[in-house]
């Protein structure tokens, strides 16, 4: 019995340092996870700062003009290539300025005819030489009474 019970305090210490270990290895196991962790925070912050010295600000402002340039620069050209080729072909703004001119000279020369002698003659309709039938009484009195009522207001 004294041997059964001594067993079994072994056997709890056993279990005892067992669970002692168990629960360290789990720790070792959080802390390995929590440094891979923090080295791959770090690696990534590493290279974003890599990154963002090779593309700085500066360079990203620099690229963009220069991408604003070449399409500048290749509106030219298409500007360039849509250009007549036919030297006799005048320039559409003077083709425009020609024509009011020309407009503008027209209407002047129309404005300073001699107005014409010779009205000419319209036919026109006769105008009526009867008066106006009358109203009948029953209307006569009901348009007084509403002109009254509307005075009234």
């Amino acid at each position: 019995m004294k041997r059964k019970k001594l067993y079994e305090q072994e056997q709890d210490k056993i279990a005892n340092v067992k669970m002692t270990l168990e629960t360290q290895v789990i720790g070792l196991e959080s802390a390995a996870q929590n440094a891979m962790t923090f080295q791959a925070m770090q690696a990534g912050t590493k290279t974003m700062a890599k990154i963002r010295d090779d593309v700085g600000i500066e360079k990203v402002d620099d690229v963009m003009d220069e991408i604003k340039e070449e399409m500048e620069m290749a509106q030219e050209i298409n500007d360039a290539i849509a250009q007549p080729v036919d030297p006799l072909m005048a320039d559409e703004d003077d083709l425009l300025a020609e024509l009011n001119e020309l407009e503008t000279a027209d209407l002047e020369a129309e404005l300073l005819k001699p107005p014409p002698t010779a009205e000419p003659s319209l036919s026109l309709p006769d105008a009526p030489k009867n008066e106006l039938p009358a109203l009948a009484k029953k209307e006569e009195d009901d348009l007084k009474a509403l002109e009254a009522e509307l005075a009234g207001l």
